[in-house]
């Protein structure tokens, strides 16, 4: 990794005793590994992992970035962005879990499917160089609603964050002491989970709730979500959110309207990971 690399910033020295050993535990944990494909979605998990695996394997090293209808563009260009920062070799490949009916059925294992045609594309990857596939998951995902967890254990991915014990406060530390940019970046999940459980994932419904959350964010709006309910939109955001959406609610009602929603809803209840979840499990997945 060259002396610009983010992660070179970064020293335990002055952590909370208990965080710099869970770094020094990841990096030793993901040195071990002597080669790495790192499952690379941009957000804060995936790239502490990457840029301690960038530390650690240099050119061994390899970030890989899935593109499909469920990625928001913004999103590729941004992970792209990150791993140059980072110092990462970066790759990416193109995913097709449409063409899986498990994820278009959305029945309520959707993330299995997913996850399953994510690592079947990262397993011939990581098998050139005898690498370790790893994955972003954190302590604190073990207790969620996680379908993709099962693909990871029957793929052999391996979780580094869990390993040395990180959960998500972790995660956030140790990035900010690593400079990495995306440290406090709001969780992010694909476009599908916008989509309620029952109702068949297509890529114009995908390409819809981009749409519709391009305009939100293009007003201000950082954590937020469109729930996709057939002629409903229904808006979750955080108080700050709320009050740009209130304040802005012509244009959003005639943006949204002009994507093909007959109705723009705000719901009060506020962004909450988990809302479309079986059983409805409010805080189990984004």
């Amino acid at each position: 990794m060259s002396d610009q690399g983010v992660a070179e910033r970064g020293s335990a020295a002055d952590l909370p005793r208990a965080q710099a050993e869970r770094l020094t535990a990841l990096r030793g944990i993901v040195a071990g590994y002597g080669r790495a494909v790192v499952a690379f979605s941009g957000g804060v998990d995936s790239a502490l992992v990457a840029a301690v695996a960038a530390e650690q394997l240099g050119d061994d090293a390899l970030a890989v970035t899935a593109q499909s209808p469920s990625l928001p563009g913004a999103e590729l260009e941004a992970a792209r962005e990150l791993a140059t920062a980072i110092g990462i070799r970066h790759r990416v490949v193109r995913t097709d879990e449409l063409a899986r009916p498990g994820y278009v059925a959305n029945a309520g294992d959707r993330c299995y499917h997913c996850k399953s045609e994510l690592y079947g594309h990262l397993g011939p990857i990581a098998a050139e160089s005898g690498a370790v596939i790893c994955n972003g998951t954190n302590r604190d995902d073990l207790g969620d609603y996680r379908p993709g967890l099962r693909a990871a254990a029957e793929g052999g991915v391996r979780s580094p964050l869990v390993e040395a014990g990180c959960g998500k406060a972790d995660v956030r530390a140790l990035a900010r002491r690593l400079g990495l940019p995306v440290w406090d970046k709001p969780a992010a999940a694909c476009l599908a989970s916008r989509v309620p459980v029952g109702t068949p994932v297509s890529a114009p419904l995908l390409g819809e709730i981009e749409a519709a959350e391009a305009v939100l964010r293009g007003l201000g709006l950082r954590q937020v979500r469109v729930r996709h309910h057939g002629e409903i939109a229904r808006i979750e955001t955080d108080a700050d959110g709320m009050a740009i959406v209130a304040r802005e609610r012509e244009a959003v009602e005639r943006r949204l309207r002009g994507l093909g929603f007959r109705f723009v809803t705000l719901d009060l209840g506020g962004y909450r990971t988990g809302s479309l979840n079986p059983a409805g499990r409010d805080g189990a997945a984004p």
